[in-house]
């Protein structure tokens, strides 16, 4: 395993997570069948375990995703809105 660093897909790393969650086989004999540093393995699993809870609350993240919409189209009609006032506050001065 040496000083060769490797680089490994996504999916490949959530396979070997979890089969190591699965606790199946032995950290040791995940090392020997994909390859993969012991201490990688333990990282892989961890960062598995505390991303599980973000795959359910997909619906969070879609009402976040329409708030900011929302929002977005609010503050552009403050806009428009504050330069109309502006013209007009102009208009009213010149009468």
């Amino acid at each position: 395993m040496g000083g060769i660093r490797r680089r490994h897909s996504p999916s490949f790393k959530g396979k070997v997570a979890l089969e190591a969650l699965k606790q199946v086989k032995t950290t040791a004999q995940l090392t020997g069948e994909y390859g993969v540093h012991p201490n990688q393995i333990t990282q892989w699993k961890k960062k598995l375990k505390e991303g599980i809870p973000g795959i359910f609350s997909i619906t969070k993240t879609r009402k976040q995703k329409e708030t900011e919409e929302i929002q977005s189209e609010l503050y552009q009609k403050i806009g428009r809105l504050q330069v109309e006032l502006d013209w007009l506050k102009k208009k009213s001065e010149q009468l």
